[in-house]
């Protein structure tokens, strides 16, 4: 399996780019990199590292898109940096999925203009997995659209469902509606559309839908897939960031608040270590934007070797899973056409 990487995407690109896909080819030994970026950069990093000798190979530009380029900038004048070259890797068979740290926004803009969206999606959207009391879950979307209407809530819930079932082997995951109440009357139209066409069809499907969900069930784990728009989700999975920042903090102040409870921190910190590992977003990062005509995968931009690892590992899980074929035949089957196509 051959992926591109933007490896002049992030904040810390080139050294993590090349330290990721190091890490990422001795949990996969099949991987190969196509990195693209600048040679005069890459090549002295690449050859430090052994195991990624004769398995990677540099596709030179001396371009990139910066971390706060416009979209709409970054695709008029995009053309010959670095994450576009990766994509058109994709489009063009050269490789099979591509990961960058690089400008979000810059990255979705491109994603869908070069790769188009599979047959049946309107539009991608940008879903990732978070920890939650019963394990992980994913959510989406998380940015792409700040507004979406029945049909769009109802593809990004067929799109997580396979998306989850790929990564954590759950083979028929719970979908929820995020929404202010878990009464049918709540919330705006869109989403008791949503709700109606799950109902309608949804046992035609490899899900179980479970309803309307709340903020605290996010957490909870009350569902594997929380389906909303970006507006939203990304509110959301910042919101939980930010608490859990807030959390760690808290939690070394109180720490160092007194000599007792100095002693009690090193009583417990097998324990804290073992919290630290459950909630360090490096494991978790990796959003995919989901309907593509491709794995496009999106990395944290200050992601080091080890977060950028995971997202490579990412993109590996999709494409051997051949998540986009199986998003496509659920998404054709016939009982979804007459009430969607109708909207």
């Amino acid at each position: 399996m051959l992926l591109a990487l933007d490896a002049m995407g992030g904040d810390h690109a080139p050294a993590s780019v090349i330290e990721g896909a190091s890490i990422a080819r001795e949990r996969h030994p099949d991987l190969k990199f196509l990195l693209v970026g600048n040679r005069e950069q890459v090549e002295p990093l690449l050859s430090s590292r052994k195991n990624l000798g004769g398995n990677a190979e540099i596709l030179h530009t001396e371009t990139f898109i910066a971390g706060d380029a416009k979209p709409s900038l970054a695709l008029r004048q995009g053309g010959g940096t670095s994450m576009r070259l990766a994509i058109e890797a994709v489009a063009s068979g050269r490789a099979e999925g591509v990961v960058s740290a690089g400008n979000t926004g810059a990255l979705m803009v491109l994603s869908k203009f070069v790769l188009r969206t599979l047959p049946g999606v309107d539009r991608p959207a940008i879903a990732s997995l978070y920890p939650t009391l019963r394990g992980e879950s994913a959510m989406l979307d998380m940015g792409a659209n700040v507004e979406c209407d029945a049909r769009n809530l109802f593809q990004f819930g067929v799109m997580g469902s396979a998306y989850v079932t790929a990564l954590l082997g759950i083979p028929r995951p719970r979908v929820g509606l995020l929404n202010i109440g878990s009464e049918d009357l709540k919330g705006h139209d869109a989403l008791r559309a949503a709700a109606a066409h799950f109902r309608e069809i949804g046992e035609a499907l490899p899900l179980e839908f479970h309803g309307f969900i709340e903020g605290n069930d996010i957490t909870g784990g009350t569902v594997d897939v929380v389906v909303t728009d970006g507006f939203s989700g990304n509110i959301a999975i910042k919101m939980g960031e930010g608490t859990i920042k807030m959390f760690s903090e808290y939690l070394k102040s109180a720490y160092r608040s007194s000599l007792l409870a100095k002693l009690g921190y090193l009583l417990s910190a097998p324990a804290l270590s073992t919290l630290k590992k459950k909630l360090d977003p490096r494991h978790y990062n990796g959003g995919v934007l989901l309907g593509l005509n491709g794995v496009v995968v999106k990395s944290h931009g200050g992601a080091d070797g080890l977060s950028f690892a995971n997202a490579v590992s990412v993109a590996y899980d999709l494409i051997g899973f051949k998540l986009n074929e199986k998003i496509s035949a659920e998404l054709k089957l016939p009982a979804l056409s007459p009430s969607i196509a109708s909207d």
